[in-house]
């Protein structure tokens, strides 16, 4: 490699941890170019869920006792299969799992999520192409209502009528995420939105957030899941979890409709 090469890679480099750190990012350079080690987190998103342990490859990790809404940090994983299992706290019941196929410059998110009577699982591949200026927020939805498993949603400033706009997410699929696992986020510029959704293919509002802020640089999953937990029988009756990138663990905001 040249000396000017060097130099423009060092530049770019310096240059990005500086808007990185501007804007309260906590992506680093080798996400943006591809060449991190997978990671993977953890979210529990079942509605008055048990509490539980968290396995990875048959073994007990950290994430232990973990409560709904618990969303954790970022960690790295081995490329190749890797066995994760929510476990009841402090017991070997194993309620649900799921093998990310990890690969070089991806993360993962793994979602623990209301089912029929008992937690169910999903996972999301994230192959993470944001550019290396980039200052824009990245959003997806996972919907995760198994009483509201058609839905559209609409992220917009807060004023804009649905009836002249069509949804930024459409027909989202119970246990689905779009964009799709595998595909990268949707990008939106930092500000004040309105988070809508709808029936899919309609304009009935099921869920209205009122006016919220999306930092730039902010990494958002947004999760539509029964307001009543379990056994959620009110069509159609949700409220959402955001889960945001972390290097830590966290708890997710809870949003419901106003």
């Amino acid at each position: 490699m040249t000396q000017i090469k060097r130099k423009i890679i060092l530049g770019m480099a310096l240059a990005t941890t500086a808007v990185l750190a501007a804007c309260g990012g906590d992506d680093g350079i080798d996400d943006r170019i591809g060449i991190s080690k997978p990671a993977v987190r953890v979210i529990h998103a079942v509605t008055a869920g048990p509490n539980v342990d968290v396995l990875q490859n048959g073994a007990l990790t950290s994430l232990q006792n973990i409560p709904y809404k618990t969303v954790s940090g970022y960690f790295d994983v081995s490329t190749g299969n890797n066995l994760f299992a929510f476990n009841l706290a402090g017991t070997s019941t194993q309620v649900a799992s799921t093998t990310v196929d990890a690969h070089t410059g991806h993360k993962y998110t793994v979602v623990a999520l209301p089912g029929t009577a008992t937690p169910d699982v999903v996972q999301i591949d994230d192959p993470y192409g944001k550019g290396l200026l980039d200052t824009s927020a990245r959003v997806r939805t996972l919907n995760a209502s198994i009483n509201a498993q058609n839905v559209d949603v609409y992220l917009t400033t807060p004023a804009v009528d649905l009836n002249s706009v069509s949804p930024n997410m459409a027909a989202v699929q119970y246990k689905n995420a779009v964009p799709a696992s595998g595909q990268d986020s949707q990008y939106v510029d930092g500000g004040t939105y309105r988070l809508r959704i709808t029936t899919a293919g309609t304009k009935t509002v099921i869920f209205d957030s009122g006016a919220l802020t999306i930092s730039k640089n902010a990494d958002w999953l947004i999760t539509t899941i029964p307001a009543d937990g379990f056994g959620a029988v009110v069509p159609n009756k949700i409220k959402v979890l955001v889960a945001q990138s972390n290097t830590s663990n966290a708890t997710a905001q809870e949003l419901v409709s106003q």
